[in-house]
């Protein structure tokens, strides 16, 4: 004979009532629990997409800032390279201005002198180099029905050297010269380095040698 326990069904209900209730309220708490560690409820949600939307924001001003600087980097590095090719404009026309003034000069000074004949002007000699020597002059010829001047020209170098008088002619001999009416002369003399210049002469001569006119300059 077995013996067994029977429970009346209202007790039976009871008890799956009470087993279900115990476990919805774990259910809810466990739901609860893991809502609170992931942080799903539904104002940090507001909260995360707004900060999504700030940093899009942001991303957005970072690039258009970052452009800003480099179009002003662009523009800098435009006016450098601008401002450095008005400044060797500059310093060319600043030396166009003294070949011009150095020129004017020049020929201001070979404005017509009263006589007739030969004539010199504007000669001029400086060192170059050590060892070179430039000169230039013009030689014009005045008077009307003049025919054409054939003659030579030559320079002679005085000085001292070592202590001692010293003097050098033209390397090349005299340099043939022809004139109708105005010509410029312009060339190079080569010397010894240590000799010093004090003076430098040229004198222009006819065909037969015959000494037609003459100047000296000093350095």
């Amino acid at each position: 004979m077995s013996v067994r326990s029977h429970l009346p069904w209202p007790l039976r209900w009871a008890a799956f009532a009470l087993m279900l209730g115990f476990s919805a309220a774990m259910a809810l708490w466990a739901f609860e629990f893991g809502r609170d560690i992931a942080g799903l409820d539904r104002s940090d949600k507001e909260e995360l997409a707004r900060l999504r939307l700030e940093l899009t924001d942001l991303r957005g001003h970072h690039a258009l800032a970052r452009q800003v600087a480099d179009t002003a980097d662009s523009l800098l590095k435009t006016e450098r390279v601008t401002q450095e090719r008005l400044a060797l404009q500059v310093r060319q026309l600043e030396a166009d201005k003294q070949s011009l003034l150095s020129d004017l000069g020049f020929y201001q000074r070979l404005l017509p002198t009263a006589g007739e004949g030969l004539q010199l002007r504007g000669f001029e000699a400086e060192r170059q180099s050590p060892g070179r020597l430039r000169y230039q002059m013009v030689v014009l010829q005045s008077g009307k029905g003049r025919a054409e001047f054939l003659g030579r020209y030559e320079l002679l170098l005085t000085g001292q050297r070592e202590g001692r008088p010293w003097s050098q002619p033209m390397p090349d001999g005299p340099q043939t010269l022809k004139i109708r009416q105005v010509t410029r002369v312009e060339g190079e003399v080569a010397y010894p380095e240590d000799a010093v210049i004090e003076a430098v002469q040229v004198r222009v001569m006819d065909a037969q040698g015959a000494s037609k006119v003459s100047q000296t300059v000093r350095l």
